[in-house]
């Protein structure tokens, strides 16, 4: 079953919901960055967030950008995502590995430690909007969910989860996002609530066979859902050697003026891809040209 992303409402409307299936989104991240299983697991966590936040946004050229700070193991994760279904993200530190938590589980939390989660959305405004919020448990869904309802004031359920073979390729990954309406009534936010409490893990249901409509059908027990439309999901590194360029032109001048008196030719990784861009001595000087142009 190939990865997509699903929007949704019930209840009149006064539910929107998004579910995603990412195993071979998180898969292919998992083989670029050569991630140990808890890594994968919290890379994997949020790149289904993200996915699911960036179908949130309406433009085509909208990006949304995760990034998450702690003082645990990896350091920090950084995931970006468009509108379209395409997402892409790295691990500061991608070969952690930790003890199962104490209920067996990898520990995700234990390698994200305490920090923040900062959520950056550029819409093509003059400045990108920008909300950070202190992480909660470190567990990736607790921590959306807080910053959707400290940062937005939308009431919301985040069910993110990676499950792991044991040659730890992806077996599984998915989620969903269950937003209430300004205008919900009681009885629907008692509903919703009593069925979030009684629902499995996310990776248990997907492995259970479910799709992502049905993930949606089990949240939203007891309500009219209506699909609204779906789209693929896919990790898409957009890099270029255009892109680099311009980003060491960003450096400043002084900073490529001491790279040409190094008399070296530089390679410049990119963070979600590992692809390597090379520049000659001559390229560079080329490039300061431009950083000094009037």
């Amino acid at each position: 079953m190939s990865d997509e992303i699903i929007r949704a409402t019930a209840a009149n409307a006064q539910i929107r919901a998004f579910a995603c299936n990412t195993r071979e989104t998180v898969e292919t991240a998992r083989q670029i960055h050569n991630t140990s299983p808890v890594i994968t697991a919290a890379l994997g966590r949020l790149l289904s967030g993200g996915l699911m936040m960036g179908a949130m946004m309406k433009g085509e050229q909208d990006l949304l950008t995760l990034q998450i700070k702690g003082d645990g193991p990896v350091r920090g994760l950084c995931v970006t995502a468009d509108s379209t279904g395409h997402v892409k993200g790295y691990p500061v530190v991608p070969d952690v590995i930790l003890p199962a938590n104490g209920i067996g589980k990898l520990d995700v939390a234990g390698a994200v430690g305490k920090g923040t989660l900062t959520v950056i959305k550029d819409m093509g405004l003059k400045e990108p909007y920008s909300g950070q919020v202190e992480l909660q448990t470190g567990e990736i869904a607790e921590d959306i969910t807080y910053y959707f309802a400290a940062s937005e004031q939308v009431p919301s359920c985040v069910g993110l989860g990676v499950l792991m073979n044991k040659d730890n390729t992806v077996r599984q990954a998915g989620g969903f996002i269950v937003q209430l309406m300004p205008f919900a009534g009681e009885d629907v936010i008692e509903r919703l609530e009593e069925n979030i409490k009684a629902i499995k893990p996310v990776t248990t249901m997907l492995d259970e066979g479910c799709t992502v409509q049905d993930l949606l059908q089990i949240v939203l027990n007891g309500f009219d859902v209506e699909f609204n439309d779906s789209m693929p999901a896919a990790y898409r590194c957009d890099c270029s050697e255009t892109r680099v360029e311009r980003a060491l032109i960003s450096i400043g001048k002084g900073q490529l003026r001491e790279m040409i008196d190094d008399g070296k030719e530089i390679t410049v990784d990119c963070q979600f891809c590992g692809k390597q861009y090379t520049f000659s001595v001559e390229d560079l000087q080329k490039l300061y040209d431009i950083a000094v142009r009037p």
